[in-house]
């Protein structure tokens, strides 16, 4: 189950085997669930992928593109409501996870035994999980409320209330010292861990802030909204936007980081969009969910899989190696009106070489309107 990165570079080398090309997937199999997965997160290291259900279970899973090699390591049931999200430890050792049942849990990943629990950390329901680092976590609820916790000593170390409504998601600075928070009251929250303290809240934008991530070497923030557009803040200009980029995707209710250009949504329609940002651009279709919301994605250790969760209860993989080498240029050709995206993988919907023609024709821009600041 190991090395499945490596495996990938050296597929097909052995002469010898025969068997070997049958064998090999582009990606890992899909894995289904008995119910949807809110919480997804890969191993740092390891081909290890864990999902929390809206039952409350928590399972991790090795994965490979070997056939038939994907299967389940071990499943909890100790949360009591549905899991929300789940991240693993800097050094792999621990899967922390948090849940509707206000708890948080800290799990082996080896056996899957639970080490910790910290029942009743909020008052209200656990929405999202971010790690700061080895020792530090923040948790943020359905009631707006953020704290931070040190594992190594009792109770919150911060407790803030500036939102009013849920936290959809948060992000750190590489320095680590601002977290950001989106919530559904619409702003982008600033705090400052280092001084322990609430800085701003942005202006309310149009809908549910649903995501939040940094973008263009941590220039600029961008977040997803429950309308379909992803809005833009420049660094230290949290109060207002820069720009946003309006989508036609019924909403954006989740997104991930490929490049510091390029980013992936996931969206109620069931469709994964793979976004460049300055120049805004929707480059293509990744996969998709069959029409199903996609709950939540994740990238690989490796950077080569895309993880998704959606309604139908399916984890799916998609190979995404050659997002990394899109190049969006700032000049636009005349729009093409209608047709479906273009499929950015085999598995999307279609068996289109996207990449060969990429520069040539851009015939993504009638899924986005015209950016409002290109700067």
């Amino acid at each position: 189950m190991e090395g499945t990165c490596e495996k990938y570079e050296s597929d097909g080398e052995d002469p010898d085997s025969a068997e070997a090309p049958s064998l090999i997937r582009e990606t890992p199999e899909d894995i289904v669930l008995e119910a949807p997965a809110s919480g997804l997160a890969f191993h740092p290291s390891r081909d290890l992928l864990a999902a929390g259900d809206v039952d409350g279970d928590v399972f991790v899973f090795s994965y490979s593109c070997q056939e038939g090699e994907t299967k389940e390591l071990w499943s909890s049931g100790h949360h009591l409501k549905s899991c929300r999200a789940v991240v693993f430890s800097e050094d792999g050792q621990k899967l922390v996870t948090v849940s509707k049942d206000k708890a948080i849990h800290f799990l082996n990943v080896e056996q899957g035994r639970l080490e910790k629990r910290i029942s009743k950390a909020h008052g209200s329901p656990i929405n999202s999980l971010l790690l700061v680092d080895e020792n530090i976590l923040a948790t943020g609820d359905d009631t707006g409320g953020v704290r931070l916790w040190d594992q190594r000593k009792e109770g919150p170390f911060m407790d803030m209330r500036q939102h009013e409504e849920y936290i959809a998601d948060m992000a750190l600075d590489p320095a680590k010292k601002l977290l950001l928070t989106a919530s559904g009251d619409g702003c982008l929250g600033v705090f400052n861990i280092k001084r322990r303290r609430f800085e701003l809240l942005s202006e309310p934008q149009s809908g549910d802030l649903t995501s939040v991530t940094l973008m263009k070497c941590g220039k600029k923030v961008a977040c997803g909204s429950s309308e379909g557009t992803i809005y833009l803040f420049n660094w230290n200009g949290f109060g207002a936007t820069s720009d946003r980029f309006a989508l036609k995707a019924e909403s954006i209710d989740c997104m991930v980081p490929v490049t510091e250009s390029l980013l992936c949504t996931g969206s109620t329609d069931g469709l994964i969009r793979a976004v460049n940002i300055l120049p805004n651009r929707v480059v293509g279709c990744v996969g998709q969910h069959a029409g199903e919301p996609v709950e939540e994605l994740a990238v690989s250790h490796c950077g080569r899989f895309l993880a998704s969760s959606g309604h139908d209860q399916r984890l799916k993989f998609w190979d995404i190696t050659q997002l990394r080498a899109v190049v969006v240029e700032d000049y636009r050709r005349r729009k093409k009106k209608g047709g479906p995206l273009k499929a950015l993988s085999s598995k999307a919907w279609s068996t289109d070489d996207f990449f060969a023609g990429l520069r040539e024709e851009d015939s993504m821009t009638h899924e986005a309107e015209e950016s409002e600041d290109s700067d």
